[in-house]
């Protein structure tokens, strides 16, 4: 759960150069926002590797405990 809330601690930062650039039109807030958005792009990208690796994690002990499985019905 601490990526999910790192995530959602980038986005509350964003949230303040969001509505300054949106409602009263600063443009040096829009940069900061540019900014704060490659920074969330980066950590989302982060976080789909990490469930990636997980996900493969999980999947070699399944794999590991079929192929164990499959071979003491045999024996």
């Amino acid at each position: 759960m601490n990526n999910y809330e790192k995530l959602l601690e980038i986005v509350k930062q964003s949230e303040e150069n969001f509505n300054k650039f949106y409602r009263n039109g600063n443009k040096q807030a829009g940069v900061r926002l540019r900014k704060n958005m490659q920074a969330i792009r980066k950590y989302a990208k982060f976080i789909r590797f990490d469930v990636q690796k997980i996900r493969k994690e999980k999947k070699k002990k399944t794999d590991k405990k079929t192929s164990l499985d499959q071979v003491s019905l045999f024996s």
